[in-house]
């Protein structure tokens, strides 16, 4: 774990977040959290993105392949399309991100990679509108 603070480590959590997810995405997640949901939010901030996703051992290129594995397992998919753009943020090309649910519809079953196609090329088609509408 990196060192310092349980605020460093928010602060560090709010940067890395926002660089893998889009500054937009961040705000709306922290701006609209209701009392009752904050605390979620910090928890998130801090330990996942402030802690896991800060140490050194992998590069996020990798996390974010190894998150759109995990989620398709898991069948969350409002989080799965939010890393997929984080994936193709992170360098992750299409084809990677790809091979990733191919492999995932071997050990997680055909059902959760079907939806979890559905759901990441959704993702990365509005990323890329996005993207064009920039330039």
């Amino acid at each position: 774990m990196p060192d310092g603070t349980l605020e460093d480590a928010y602060q560090r959590g709010r940067r890395v977040r926002g660089e893998v997810l889009g500054e937009a995405h961040v705000e709306r997640a922290i701006d609209n959290a209701s009392a009752f949901s904050r605390p979620m939010q910090d928890l998130v901030t801090e330990y996942c993105w402030g802690h896991v996703w800060a140490r050194p051992g992998l590069p996020r290129r990798e996390r974010s392949l190894l998150n759109l594995g995990m989620l398709t397992a898991l069948n969350r998919s409002h989080e799965l399309g939010v890393h997929a753009r984080g994936a193709i943020r992170n360098g992750c090309t299409p084809e990677e991100i790809q091979e990733t649910l191919l492999q995932a519809a071997i050990y997680c079953g055909v059902p959760a990679a079907m939806e979890a196609f559905r759901v990441v090329e959704a993702a990365i088609t509005d990323q890329q509108r996005e993207q064009a509408a920039e330039q």
